[in-house]
Order: C-alpha cells, then structure tokens, then sequence
C-alpha cells in the first residue's frame, strides 16, 4: 500500500534534489524578472490544501504587482496584466518551479489535486462531495494530465476524486511522466486561463 508517509519521504528527497540541481536556473529566472519589471521575484497566494487548511502557494511571479489578486480565468483582458518574461515562464511552466519548497515543507506533494484559491467557491465544492481534501495538493494532477485549462470545475473534481480513490505509487508516475510530455507539448494550456 502507497501510504501517506511514504509518499511524504519521496517528495521530501526528491524535491530536495530538484531545489540542488535547479538552483542556478532558478537564480537566473529570478533576475530576470527581477530586471524586467518592479516588484518582487515571487508570487505568493493562499490556496486551499490538506484538510481543508489555508497555505501559501510560492510561484515565480508572472503579473506586474498591481495586477488583482484573483484567479487568472476571473480577470478581463488577463494578458495585458502579463509580463513579457511572465507569458514564456507560463507557456514553460517554469513559473511553478518555486513549488517545490511548498513540496519541501508538506504544503504540497508531487502529484495531488491541484490547490484552487478560496474564491473558486464551484471547485471547492465540487472537491468536497469527493473528498479532495484528505491528500495534499500537488504540483501536477490527474485532472492536470487529463485537459488541465480545458476543463470545468465539475470535470477537474471528478479526475481528482478518482486520483484519492486510485491512489498509489505507480499512478503517482504515471502522472509525472505524462506531465513532463504535456508540458514540453504545451498540450492543455489555455493562455490566460491559468493560476496566477
């Protein structure tokens, strides 16, 4: 059986590892934004995770700082409040890579429903009856693999409650394998329709 702290120990070490080995490309992201426009290098929001509990998400930032601070799919004309380095790290998804100190600390794990944001009230709902919240969040998802942007609240709830029924360590892989494949494809990504 996958249990809870197993899967706890691989995403300690291996985000460690990540954290080690990406160091110098994360330090050259962060200057980067840092001299394409003001503001701070990360983004930071509360999200919904384990049990329902409040945490801070860490994200390269990708908006400029007056930007409101809402879901991306929530604002008009979200593209005019993207930075020109924010669109490629977006498209990349290299903008989650300070995710992995969420994954680090327990905030996160590897693979899990993605964390939403208080005001997506249709998706917390929805991830309640299917009991969402009795894994941690992830980095990447079931729903994530399975169309991402391109899917409605109720969709993303039915792939994550699958994914807390259907837990295990060669699911986990799986979903990391055809996350690195989507990525790369950017297949599922809907540009402006994504986290902040």
């Amino acid at each position: 059986m996958y249990r809870r702290f197993i899967k706890r120990i691989f995403d300690f070490f291996i985000s460690l590892c990540f954290i080690i080995a990406l160091f110098i490309p994360m330090a050259v992201i962060a200057v980067l934004i840092k001299c394409s426009s003001e503001g701070p290098v990360f983004f930071k929001q509360e999200r919904i995770g384990y049990k329902e509990k409040i945490f801070k998400i860490y994200k390269f930032r990708t908006m400029y700082i007056n930007a409101p601070n809402v879901a991306t799919a929530q604002l008009k004309d979200s593209d005019k409040w993207i930075t020109k380095i924010g669109k490629i790290l977006r498209k990349t998804s290299l903008d989650e890579l300070p995710q992995l100190i969420n994954i680090l600390l327990g905030h996160m794990s590897f693979v899990g429903p993605r964390p939403c944001i208080p005001s997506e009230k249709e998706l917390f709902k929805e991830r309640k009856k299917v009991n969402a919240y009795s894994v941690l969040p992830g980095l990447t998802g079931w729903a994530q693999v399975n169309g991402r942007d391109e899917l409605d609240a109720v969709s993303k709830a039915e792939y994550d409650g699958y994914y807390v029924k259907n837990i295990s360590l060669s699911m986990d892989i799986k979903c990391l394998l055809v996350t690195v494949k989507k990525t790369l494809s950017q297949e599922g990504v809907v540009e402006g329709n994504t986290d902040n």
